[in-house]
Order: C-alpha cells, then sequence, then structure tokens
C-alpha cells in the first residue's frame, strides 16, 4: 500500500531472465562460472518491486543473451511451453515459458536481436519491446550496450504496457549511459489510435518467406485481418518496401555489429570456462575478428539504411511483420544451428539497429481462448518509430 491506496502490481507475481539483476539472488547469464551477487537490483526490477510485485524467480537464457532459439544453455534446450518438439525461442526463453505456461503473470527479458518478440510468438503470448532507452538497463549483463532493451512479457497487451511504464519510471543511475527520455511534444504511455484509419503498412508478398511453410502467407494475411477488424475506425493497407529494413537487419549477423558482444564478455569466454556453450562461445570469439575500420563502414551504411526507411514513417502509422517465418523445431536447431538462428531474426533484427519500438501479439482465433493443438497461433509484430510504443500497444491491445 501507498498512502493507503493499492500498489498497481499488488500481488502479481514476475520472472526475471537471469541476465537482469536481482538483489541477493545470483546472476549467471546462463553460465555458472560467471556468477555474481548483485547488491541491488537493477531498476527496471526494482521499479516493478516497488509497485508491489513479486520477484518468485530467475529464468533460464540462451547463455549471455546470444541466440534466438532458446537452446544455446548448459542447463539444456528450455522446452517451448506447450508445443513438444518445438523451439522456445530466445534468448529469454524461460521468461516466456514461465508466463505461457501459468507459472507468473510477468516476466522480464532482454532484447538486442528479437530475444523479447521471438520467444512471446514461439510460446504464444505477448511481448513488448519499448523504445530503446526507455527502461535502463543498468544491472543488465550486456549485450550489446548500444542495442540492448528489457522487454516485457504478459498474456495480454495491456498488462504489458503498464508494466513497460512502470519500468520506465526508473530513476536514471550515474551508470546508465544508453538510457534516455522521450523528447519535448512525445510520449511513450498508452495513446488513442487515430480516429482517421490506421495507415498499416504491409511488405509485399514477394517481400515476405515464411521459410517453407505453405501455410505462412495465409495465416500472415488472416491475422493481418483479424487486427484490422479490431480497430474501430478500420484501417487502410499501404505497401511498404521492406528492403532497407532487411538490409539492416543482415548488418546485426553479418557485420561488425557483434564485434560489441566481444566488448560485453569477450575476455570471460576466452578464459575458456567448462561450461560454455559451445556455438554462443564461437561467436563471441569470431566477433574479435573484426578490424575497427568495419565498425565505422557499418555505421555509415546502417545510416543510410536508416534514411532510406524514414518516409515510411511518413506514410504509415506502424508496420505490421510475421514476428518470425515459422516456429523450427529443437532438432532443426542442433543440425543447423546458426542458419535456423538466422532465419528466426528476419523480421527481428533490424529493430534495434533502427531504433524502432516493436509490440507482439498473438492472433488466436476468433473467440478461442484454448491453447491450438497444432502449434503456435500466428504471431503479429506491429513496428512503430521511437516513442510510438502507446500507439502499438493500443492498436495490438484490440486483439491481445
Amino acid at each position: 500500500m501507498a498512502a493507503g491506496h493499492p500498489l498497481p502490481l499488488a500481488g502479481r507475481t514476475l520472472a526475471v531472465k537471469d541476465n537482469i539483476d536481482v538483489a541477493g539472488v545470483a546472476t549467471t547469464a546462463g553460465c555458472p562460472s560467471y556468477a555474481y551477487l548483485p547488491p541491488a537490483s537493477a531498476p527496471s526490477v526494482q521499479a516493478l518491486v516497488d509497485a508491489g510485485a513479486v520477484v518468485v524467480g530467475k529464468t533460464n537464457l540462451d547463455q549471455f543473451a546470444t541466440g534466438l532459439v532458446g537452446t544455446r544453455s548448459p542447463h539444456g534446450a528450455c522446452p517451448n511451453a506447450h508445443w513438444d518438439g518445438l523451439v522456445s525461442g530466445g534468448s529469454s526463453s524461460g521468461s516466456a515459458v514461465a508466463v505461457a505456461a501459468g507459472l507468473v503473470d510477468l516476466a522480464l527479458g532482454t532484447d538486442t536481436a528479437g530475444s523479447g518478440r521471438v520467444p512471446a510468438a514461439a510460446n504464444g503470448i505477448v511481448g513488448v519491446k519499448p523504445t530503446k532507452g526507455r527502461l535502463s538497463t543498468a544491472g543488465v549483463v550486456p549485450a550489446c550496450r548500444s542495442l540492448d532493451c528489457v522487454s516485457v512479457f504478459a498474456r495480454t497487451v495491456a498488462e504489458a504496457a503498464a508494466v513497460a511504464e512502470l519500468a520506465a519510471a526508473a530513476p536514471v543511475r550515474a551508470d546508465d549511459p544508453w538510457r534516455r527520455s522521450a523528447p519535448p511534444g512525445t510520449t511513450a504511455s498508452a495513446a488513442a489510435a487515430p480516429s482517421a484509419p490506421l495507415r498499416i503498412g504491409v511488405p509485399s508478398d514477394a517481400a515476405l518467406t515464411f521459410d517453407g511453410e505453405e501455410a505462412g502467407p495465409a495465416r500472415f494475411a488472416g491475422a493481418v485481418a483479424a487486427l484490422v477488424a479490431a480497430q474501430p475506425a478500420g484501417a487502410q493497407f499501404v505497401e511498404v518496401d521492406l528492403a532497407p529494413f532487411s538490409a539492416a537487419a543482415a548488418l546485426l549477423y553479418g557485420g561488425s555489429f557483434v564485434a560489441e558482444r566481444y566488448d560485453a564478455v569477450g575476455a570471460f569466454v576466452a578464459s575458456a570456462p567448462p561450461d560454455l556453450d559451445p556455438v554462443v562461445a564461437s561467436i563471441v570469439l569470431a566477433a574479435a575478428e573484426h578490424p575497427a575500420w568495419s565498425v565505422f563502414r557499418d555505421q555509415t551504411e546502417l545510416r543510410r539504411l536508416a534514411m532510406a526507411a524514414a518516409p515510411t514513417w511518413d506514410a504509415v502509422d506502424l508496420l505490421v511483420l510475421p514476428t518470425v517465418p515459422r516456429v523450427p523445431t529443437i532438432a532443426e536447431v542442433a543440425a543447423d544451428p546458426i542458419g535456423v538462428n538466422s532465419m528466426l531474426g528476419t523480421y527481428t533484427n533490424f529493430v534495434n539497429l533502427l531504433d524502432l519500438a516493436a509490440v507482439t501479439v498473438p492472433v488466436a482465433p476468433s473467440g478461442s481462448s484454448a491453447v491450438p493443438a497444432a502449434g503456435p497461433p500466428p504471431s503479429l509484430t506491429l513496428v512503430g518509430p521511437a516513442w510510438s510504443d502507446g500507439l502499438l500497444a493500443d492498436v495490438g491491445g484490440r486483439i491481445a
């Protein structure tokens, strides 16, 4: 209680990804030999505890938040909450599974390349990836400091957005150089959708890939139609050129930006502790091989792509994409750990590079709350420019 008023999250149970500090609980980042005992909680965690949330545990992850698959952990692959054999997605695998399985009400994850969105899609829940810097990343083991975001998993968009807003109210710390505030005249808080029909950007059919899943195009089209039907003023479709977004996505894994992972944990990984995941170790160590000049080359290319993508936001209110082309099996990841991981980032990798906000929503059959036996429901990601968090939550919240 605060001044006689109920706390907004009173009694709500919260799980925390194990690369985010919780006071007095070891932070391992999925690598027990890396463990340390933080004296204080990360600001995002503390803000939720102050709002009444009860932290019940830490969750498994792709080691050092390096992966979108949920299988790169010395504790073993994190199983999908509902569909045996399918990946749970990563790197925030345990956080998404804990919410989807009903173990907790809410969970915090992190998102650099899609780790707050891919697991939401794989487990049929909501994932909110706030504007970069809106939530503090102090007290978070970094993956790529300049891209990392704290993300939220919940069963509804309304609750996830409310949690993000509470976490965003945490005070700014001196050791938090990537934190920022909304520019004057803008807000990331809940905002009503335009009274006129929404302008929804969608790529051409030819620009989309579902990695061979024949039902993918029809599932995506049906999900978009359901999203539009839920909007009170309707919507109009605007075809969007996905090329600059896709090119930016390719830079994240194919360019020098991955070198930031070596800066974060490279020295520790190079010491070769016995509990390193071999795929994670290979990625982090290879990140050291990028020459310094390549970073400036890729920064220039990213700036060029950002300029090419910018006119999109004059033409549309938001962009709607499949969250993932498809949800693969754990066996597929074992056979091709790099290729399958890259496929999962097709529609997620560009978001933080281009400084965008995103909300991921499951689109269940009309009137159904049951877990579909055939696999995860279609998952859409609503993408908008920085500080469009409120609009995305309003639109997505009408369907999930």
